[in-house]
């Protein structure tokens, strides 16, 4: 996506955004619920299960700074989630917590690939981590074969234009590539099928924010229920979720496509 090539001076320069920074704090938010959709439903991403992590994870960004101040005096910092040109990935592998994997996903060898990445960086001065150095994913080519739309390329780099959930969720054109028909496997919103397969989110656990707990919608109307929905009733369930990014019109579309491959 060519959007993430703006900006690349301060992607790779925290103190072009923070002036004076001198440390980059990685947090990660595990997201993995302990419900799932039901069978034969459209079907979302997990992180978009419950409210909008971006609004989540800023507020406890901001509690986080306001506590270090109260506890070491007054810094300059900012905290980052999907704000800002910041390389999450990259910071969190320096900050050692783990690895990116084939898929492009950072990977946790204690905990799998479904957290949320956000970052602080401020001018304060810390003790560093030591960066993993391994990469665990050896041999496993699982991610690759998975992927319905061969959008995951050799050397851990993703072809943003064939992946489903760029066509789902960021695509704002009114149809989808026909060419892309067949291969979408009920995605309506998200792709997860690189992460399920990957042998290490066998060490996956349910999170405990309570702001990600499943939407009821989500995990149980069936392709009618969403076909029949108003533009009113969207907005009313889905209004702290992510699936407003898409809005109504673009659910439509990605329901009309994957009923047509049906």
């Amino acid at each position: 996506m060519q959007y993430m090539e703006h900006y690349f001076d301060l992607r790779v320069d925290p103190s072009k955004l923070v002036p004076g920074a001198k440390s980059v704090i990685t947090l990660m938010m595990n997201y993995f619920p302990s419900q799932q959709q039901k069978e034969n439903t459209p079907r979302v991403s997990k992180y978009a299960y419950g409210k909008d992590y971006h609004e989540v994870i800023r507020e406890k960004l901001k509690e986080l700074i306001h506590f270090i101040q109260q506890e070491i005096g007054e810094i300059n910092g900012r905290g980052f989630v999907d704000s800002a040109p910041v390389l999450e990935r990259t910071w969190a592998k320096k900050s050692g917590l783990g690895w990116i994997g084939k898929n492009g996903n950072l990977i946790s060898k204690q905990n799998g690939s479904f957290f949320f990445l956000s970052t602080v960086i401020c001018d304060l001065e810390l003790e560093y981590d030591s960066p993993f150095v391994n990469d665990y994913c050896g041999s496993c080519t699982k991610c690759i074969d998975s992927c319905p739309t061969d959008a995951i390329l050799p050397d851990k780099m993703i072809d943003g234009s064939k992946c489903i959930s760029y066509y789902t969720i960021e695509l704002k054109d009114a149809l989808i590539d026909e060419s892309m028909k067949g291969k979408f496997d009920n995605w309506m919103f998200g792709c997860d099928t690189c992460q399920d397969v990957c042998p290490w989110n066998r060490f996956s656990r349910p999170g405990n924010e309570i702001s990600f707990t499943p939407i009821p919608e989500i995990l149980n109307l069936s392709f009618a229920e969403w076909e029949e929905m108003t533009e009113e009733t969207f907005k009313q369930l889905f209004r702290h979720s992510p699936l407003k990014r898409t809005k109504f019109s673009g659910i439509k579309r990605n329901l009309r496509f994957i009923r047509s491959e049906s």
